[in-house]
């Protein structure tokens, strides 16, 4: 069960069900339990139907502290993972009918990746802004239509709800309600306790550039691809890419637009922020050395690529790994 509960504690209440996966659990209650180490006074329990213990996509075994249905309130703190089998989940009333009951009770709720489909099933999200996992966005906003669902973002924040979006975004929730309960100091020490970024602005889209391009059919448009990615900085002009591809650049262009829906010079520079970033996160350069390095040649070309990208400047991704709280830009 745990430390025993004291009366500034902060009860954050985990419910748990067969299917989860771990670090949708592991990775916030962790980030609670080291913010303990800091200063902080939480309370941790995970609840299952029935009390059960339940297992996880990798076939790890929970043991639940609490029987779900025989939770009360108050709970400062409810917290509902998911799992990728959502219909399931949001087909079974007592489950759903569960977690509306304990949110009339709980200060905060949050899920993580598709917990976000339990509170829409029990009506916590109609007419709020809701993230969840990238692959589940499209089917979150077709399922519940009243749902106002952010494709890109890792974690939001909508009145006493948050959701985030898959995986090690729950960690990045966690760090932003630990900052929300006891301030940036006990955050940003979590943060290098656990060897994790404060905040992660741009969104889920940055996972990754290569990677959300897919697998192209031509051979031509997937050379162009790993020549970019393999090396951000070199000489990637349309006349460049055309000549290395050994087609014309009216060729390329048309081949960018069909399978990838965008052009060569718009990968280029979606690649050349991608890289910029973690160069940004890593190290202490200068903004010109960081542009040059990311191939963009000047500070003022890549800070507006920064703008058209992630919608902030570079300096203001850099200082947002300061603090989980969003930047002005």
């Amino acid at each position: 069960m745990g430390k025993t509960a004291g009366q500034d504690d902060h009860l954050v209440v985990m419910v748990v069900i067969d299917g989860i996966q771990g670090l949708d659990v592991t990775g916030p209650l962790d980030v609670f339990a080291a913010a303990d180490d800091y200063g902080a006074r939480y309370l941790l329990r995970t609840a299952s139907p029935g009390g059960r213990p339940v297992r996880t996509t990798a076939g790890v075994r929970f043991a639940a502290d609490l029987v779900l249905e025989e939770v009360t309130g108050p709970i400062d703190t409810l917290i509902v993972p998911g799992r990728s089998d959502w219909r399931s989940v949001v087909r079974d009333s007592c489950f759903v009918s569960e977690v509306a009951r304990l949110s009339t009770a709980s200060h905060r709720i949050a899920s993580v990746c598709s917990g976000a489909f339990t509170l829409a099933a029990a009506g916590l999200l109609d007419g709020r802004r809701a993230a969840t996992h990238w692959r589940l966005a499209a089917e979150l906003a077709q399922a519940f239509p009243r749902v106002e669902v952010d494709f890109d973002s890792i974690f939001v924040r909508d009145g006493a709800v948050v959701t985030s979006a898959g995986v090690t975004a729950g960690i990045d929730l966690a760090l932003s309600l630990v900052e929300e309960d006891y301030g940036v100091e006990v955050a940003r020490s979590v943060a290098r306790h656990l060897v994790v970024f404060m905040a992660r602005a741009g969104g889920q889209s940055q996972f990754s550039v290569r990677l959300s391009s897919g697998a192209p059919r031509s051979p031509v448009v997937r050379a162009v691809l790993d020549a970019v990615t393999a090396d951000p900085g070199g000489v990637h002009s349309r006349d460049a890419l055309a000549a290395r591809a050994g087609v014309s650049v009216r060729h390329l262009t048309r081949l960018f637009r069909t399978e990838l829906g965008t052009t060569a010079a718009g990968f280029v520079e979606r690649t050349r922020v991608e890289a910029a970033t973690g160069l940004l996160e890593s190290g202490t350069d200068t903004l010109d050395v960081v542009a040059r390095r990311s191939g963009f040649g000047s500070e003022e070309t890549m800070r507006r690529a920064f703008k058209r990208a992630l919608g902030i400047a570079p300096s203001t991704y850099r200082a947002r790994y300061r603090t989980t709280v969003p930047q002005r830009v």
